[in-house]
């Protein structure tokens, strides 16, 4: 294991809108530019800023469109590419009402957890993605797409990579740049990322997929290593390891950004980040939350610090 290993990864930063958006404090428009902007600074350039949902569903993600506003118009987020979540045209009419670039679009391999989280089955979801990204091309907007329970599903167990494929070829069939496969309730392992990883390296290329792990089983950064290994390059992460799926019981969120940081780095693997800027973004963002992280990593750096 770990012959084969990159010279540097791609981590895509979804605090902002995955970490966020499930917290019961709402964070105000001004500390979400500031926690935009200091993830930013440390060397984080793609960056899911926001999202286009309607505001009594996700009250957390109201402002979106006063939040695009605000970030475009920062010069020093002229390098940075900011991602903005879309559910449906709707949310596609405000992200291009404020001049988005980037958005992204979310659909499962699991009818069930599909009809509780966006009351659609995964063909009505794709449907709606097809009239998303018939728009989305036109108007030359980047699109990056979600697929959710990859690795298992809260309501139906172990899910079919059969199902999986099919989604992915739609998907790639509508444009889409990348897809981000989930782990969504962190029930993945090792054996079955490997399982996952071949199944599609047989009719995709790897460099059009992320891998995105809760850690909600301590098991993310086992799960990381094995995709690094297949070949993967690039990684979702949540600052502080914010988020988590709501329909996942005991789930601690998002794998740390500051953990993959600590992996990498460790590893000879270039990242980019810095991590003394980045542990300032999320202390910045867990003072506002009145919450300890879960990153093991950044509170041992956190704790050296002091």
């Amino acid at each position: 294991m770990l012959n084969s290993l990159p010279k540097k990864v791609r981590i895509v930063e979804v605090g902002p809108r995955d970490g966020l958006q499930n917290e019961k404090t709402i964070v105000s428009l001004e500390d979400k530019v500031t926690f935009i902007k200091m993830l930013s600074q440390a060397g984080l350039h793609e960056i899911e800023a926001g999202s286009f949902v309607r505001a009594e569903k996700i009250p957390q993600m109201s402002d979106g469109m006063e939040l695009y506003s605000a970030l475009v118009n920062d010069g020093s987020l002229k390098n940075t590419k900011l991602i903005s979540l879309v559910p449906n045209e709707k949310g596609l009419d405000n992200a291009l009402s404020v001049g988005v670039k980037e958005i992204a679009v979310f659909t499962a391999t699991s009818n069930t957890f599909n009809l509780k989280n966006i009351n659609a089955t995964v063909d009505e979801s794709l449907k709606r993605i097809d009239g998303v990204m018939a728009r989305a091309n036109k108007e030359g907007l980047k699109t990056r797409a979600y697929i959710s329970t990859v690795f298992g599903c809260p309501y139906e167990g172990k899910t079919s990579i059969a199902e999986l494929k099919r989604v992915a070829y739609h998907l790639e069939n509508l444009g889409v740049h990348e897809i981000s496969l989930g782990d969504t309730i962190g029930v993945a392992n090792p054996l079955q990322v490997k399982e996952t990883i071949e199944f599609l390296k047989a009719d995709f290329n790897l460099n059009f997929f992320a891998m995105h792990f809760h850690d909600t089983r301590g098991m993310a950064v086992a799960n990381i290593l094995a995709s690094l290994e297949l070949g993967i390059t690039s990684f979702d992460s949540s600052a502080g390891g914010l988020g988590g799926c709501p329909y996942a019981k005991g789930a601690s969120g998002n794998v740390a950004t500051e953990d993959l940081v600590y992996l990498f780095s460790n590893m000879g693997i270039e990242t980019g980040i810095d991590m003394e800027k980045l542990a300032q973004a999320s202390s910045f963002i867990l003072g506002k939350l009145s919450k300890t992280s879960a990153s093991k990593n950044l509170t041992a750096y956190l704790a050296g610090k002091a």
